[in-house]
Formats: C-alpha cells, sequence, structure tokens
C-alpha cells in the first residue's frame, strides 16, 4: 500500500510542478507570439514577392504569395489558440499540439527564404510540443488519482 501512496504522491508531486504549469504557460504566450509573427511574416509575403528574395532549386518551392497566405492563416489560428491555452483550455492544449507541429513542418519548410527566422521558430514549435504534452501528461495524471 505505501508503494501506491508514493506513486500518487510522485505523480501529484509532476502535475504540480512549477516547470510543468510554468511551461503551459509559457507555450500559451509563445504560440501568441509566434502566431503574430507568422501573420506579419505571411503579410510580408502577400504584400511584396520581392521581400524574401529569389530561391534557387528547391524541391517545396511555392510562390511566396502562396506562402504569405500560409503563414497568415496559420499566424492567426495559432494565436487563437495560444489564447485559448492562457485562459487554461484542454481543448486548446490538444490543438496547440497539433499546431505547433505543423508550424514546425511550415517553417522547415519556409527555412530557404528566412533561415534564421525559421530555425527560431522551430525551436519555439519544440518546446511548445514539449510544454503542451507535459501538460497534458500530468493533467491525465491527476485525473487518474
Amino acid at each position: 500500500m505505501a508503494a501506491e501512496g508514493g506513486a500518487m504522491s510522485a505523480e501529484t508531486d509532476r502535475a504540480s510542478s512549477p516547470w510543468v504549469s510554468g511551461g503551459t504557460l509559457f507555450a500559451g504566450v509563445l504560440m501568441l507570439v509566434n502566431g503574430l509573427f507568422g501573420m506579419i511574416a505571411g503579410i510580408a509575403g502577400i504584400g511584396e514577392d520581392d521581400v524574401f528574395g529569389q530561391v534557387g532549386d528547391y524541391a517545396f518551392k511555392l510562390d511566396v504569395n502562396a506562402w504569405g497566405w500560409i503563414h497568415l492563416v496559420l499566424g492567426i489560428v495559432v494565436a487563437l489558440t495560444g489564447c485559448g491555452i492562457l485562459t487554461g483550455n484542454v481543448w486548446a492544449r490538444i490543438a496547440g499540439v497539433v499546431l505547433a507541429v505543423l508550424v514546425v513542418m511550415a517553417n522547415f519548410l519556409w527555412l530557404p527564404y528566412v533561415p534564421l527566422w525559421a530555425l527560431i521558430s522551430i525551436a519555439i514549435g519544440v518546446f511548445v510540443i514539449w510544454a503542451l504534452c507535459s501538460g497534458l501528461a500530468a493533467d491525465s495524471g491527476q485525473e487518474a488519482a
């Protein structure tokens, strides 16, 4: 019986860990900011094709205008999901993981156009995925106890 109590207490400690709750909050803020920057990049791509320069032979080459629309729409959805995470909605955490994966994929494909920002955005996306998954795992551990 002591082992079960110890296991429950370890799960409760993990669920109430400041790293998990703080990471989830920070992930929401990062998604909001990353979504806003995605919208700005999208507007820049839509407005002028010469903002991002020309890319040579690239397997995933799209018109910069098309990339602009992709980043604008994705940025709006990511920012709204970030707001949902900040209000504590579980659906927003699940959607946040899915959207963070899409943002990482989109920025990987966007890499030749803006390499530094794409790498930063990929790193932010990976952190968001970790933080939201940790928060979801901690919440499911609390419900099981």
